[in-house]
């Protein structure tokens, strides 16, 4: 069965750093697109990054720009998550999604594969 399983959240103080690891297993995920998504309570999914097969090209939102890196290990079938600076705004579940294809998809709708979230809290 083809899953994601997130892991490294936590609690950190305001400029601080955490590493979010996605974990895929099931299949070989080297061909598929990567997007980290997070969503805050009672707020939608916003994507804040994503990377393309083969990692050759990478995105954020403008929010995280400069503080947070996306990165993948296709040989440990992994994608990472580098977040520095974290303020209370950082502050929601993460979510790590997979999609086919030749780019990301900026909707939830365009993933084919879904992790369970981490919850990633910053305090001030």
């Amino acid at each position: 069965q083809d899953q994601l399983v997130e892991s490294g959240g936590g609690l950190v103080q305001a400029g601080g750093s955490l590493r979010l690891s996605c974990a895929a297993s099931g299949q070989t995920f080297s061909n598929y697109n990567w997007g980290w998504s997070r969503q805050a309570p009672g707020k939608d999914h916003v994507f804040v990054a994503h990377i393309t097969r083969g990692g050759s090209t990478t995105d954020y939102a403008d929010s995280v720009k400069g503080r947070f890196t996306i990165s993948r290990d296709d040989t440990k079938n992994t994608v990472h998550l580098q977040m520095n600076k974290l303020t209370p705004g950082d502050a929601a579940v993460y979510y790590c999604a997979a999609r086919r294809g030749f780019s990301w998809s900026v909707i939830p709708q365009g993933y084919d594969y879904w992790g369970q979230g981490t919850q990633v809290t910053v305090s001030s």
